[in-house]
């Protein structure tokens, strides 16, 4: 019998969707998706300086499970680099304690204690829900 699924803990979303490679259209080589539990592996290691300890730590999960997720994470970058695909940031198997937003006339990226039905920049009600919905 397999082991139960381990939630991540991200403390952040990304403040963008995604990236794509300058000088070449959108879309043109196709498209990697990294997940936000990726990204975070990425952001806590790289951006952060934590050890792969410290971010496994603040994640919630082991280090060996951290370190085959940011392994997946660099490989799923350096394919989009290589290759000029476009890197979508988007799914995965992760929990927050806050509720994330994203408005979709300013684009800005909310993080909430209590859930919003309006952008805070913009006062658009026109907001797309980021978190996972666990079940």
């Amino acid at each position: 019998m397999p082991n139960r699924k381990k939630y991540r803990k991200i403390a952040l979303p990304p403040s963008m969707e995604g990236y794509s490679p300058f000088g070449i259209p959108a879309g043109k080589f196709g498209e990697v998706t990294l997940l936000f539990e990726e990204f975070e592996a990425i952001r806590l290691t790289d951006y952060e300086d934590l050890t792969q300890e410290q971010a496994a730590k603040k994640m919630n999960i082991s280090r060996p499970t951290f370190t085959r997720l940011y392994e997946k994470a660099r490989k799923t970058i350096a394919k989009a680099f290589v290759e000029g695909k476009s890197i979508t940031i988007q799914g995965g198997d992760y929990i927050s304690d806050d509720f994330w937003y994203r408005c979709k006339d300013c684009y800005e990226t909310m993080v909430t204690i209590k859930p919003a039905d309006h952008c805070r920049s913009c006062d658009s009600s026109n907001i797309l829900h980021l978190n996972r919905e666990l079940k």
